[in-house]
């Protein structure tokens, strides 16, 4: 049995953190459905700069927007909405066996507006009106700025995907926006049934101190964030706040384990997925780390609901010198800048090409 199989048999969901036209017409995700036991995929402003820039698939596409007037992000949105809608319809079977806790897409609204809430608020709702699948998820970045944003979209029915998140104080600000917008919902008389998952980011923490840390303590922050944050997701789900809206016909908002794949040239390429398994959570993956899993990865153990060694090896790199609240808030800054590069460079390049394709 695959390694991949034993995951999802585990009950931990395996989604590919990657989107390409070519992906999806060639029928590779659809192989990876049937083969590796993906049942889910995410994509940021990075995966869908690398998809366009690298491929001719998108040139006839954005040839027929060009004639239609459509130019910079109004055009990216409909390539974006293109393949999100086809990946979507390939995973709702499983969406529909599942009845919705699996078997979903994620698209991201721009990350100009991390920290615009009313117009992030608006744009969610818009792409989630125009994609008409029930299996997709807007991603809203865990800011400051993008919890009230997260808060109004969930109430307002919309499926959110809460990313960049860095540690556990993050994961339970979003949980909490998560729950606020549920609880109201029960309280205006609507279905409480919105669907919502909180990516929690791994493999940055660990290139952020790697050469702060001994030898000893390499590649262990990423995993031990992941269990303490795990350790607060178990904790949360079984509180009696909780379980009064489980009562009312919510879901629960899954903890999704998200940039998990191996940075250091000398950690094992799935140390990440072997490190951070564990039922009813989410681990989503590069291309590259799911195939290496598929082919030597190894479950052992499971991640302990109590957050197994994750303190003390959280004490020992704080000894060292690490600050880690003020770490995780540069981490979630950095992030939002990094998406924002991408996407700067992702209008780059629709405008170059939309110039060339029409010479």
């Amino acid at each position: 049995m695959k390694a991949t199989q034993q995951l999802h048999d585990l009950g931990q969901s395996l989604w590919i953190d990657n989107i390409t036209r070519d992906l999806l017409n060639n029928g590779t995700l659809k192989k990876y459905i049937e083969e590796l036991s993906v049942t889910g995929l995410t994509s940021n402003p990075t995966i869908f700069n690398h998809a366009i820039k690298n491929s001719l698939a998108y040139d006839q596409a954005i040839k027929e927007g060009l004639s239609k007037g459509r130019k910079g992000e109004e055009l990216f949105f409909d390539l974006a909405l293109e393949d999100i809608t086809a990946a979507a319809d390939l995973f709702r079977p499983i969406y529909d066996r599942t009845n919705g806790v699996d078997g979903w897409v994620s698209l991201e609204v721009s990350p100009l507006l991390a920290y615009d809430t009313e117009t992030t608020i608006k744009v969610a709702q818009e792409l989630h009106r125009r994609a008409e699948r029930p299996n997709l998820f807007i991603k809203i970045p865990g800011t400051k700025e993008g919890l009230p944003a997260i808060e109004e979209a969930i109430f307002s029915g919309v499926p959110i995907n809460v990313t960049l998140l860095f540690s556990p104080d993050h994961y339970l600000a979003a949980a909490e926006a998560y729950l606020r917008a549920i609880e109201r919902r029960i309280q205006a008389g609507l279905n409480p049934k919105v669907h919502s998952v909180a990516s929690l980011f791994i493999s940055r923490w660990d290139v952020a101190v790697a050469s702060q840390v001994p030898e000893s303590l390499k590649d262990q922050l990423g995993i031990a964030v992941g269990k303490e944050s795990y350790h607060a997701y178990c904790e949360l789900i079984q509180s009696p706040r909780y379980l009064k809206i489980l009562n009312s016909g919510a879901a629960v908002q899954r903890l999704l384990l998200a940039s998990t794949g191996t940075k250091d040239p000398k950690a094992s390429d799935t140390v990440y997925i072997e490190g951070l398994a564990a039922p009813y959570t989410v681990n989503t993956m590069p291309e590259k780390t799911l195939l290496a899993f598929a082919d030597h990865g190894q479950i052992e153990q499971t991640m302990p609901a109590d957050g197994g060694n994750a303190s003390k090896v959280l004490s020992d790199i704080t000894q060292s010198g690490i600050n880690l609240i003020e770490l995780g808030a540069k981490l979630q800054k950095e992030g939002a800048e990094s998406f924002v590069a991408s996407w700067k460079d992702l209008m780059t390049i629709i405008a170059s090409k939309s110039t060339s394709l029409t010479l």
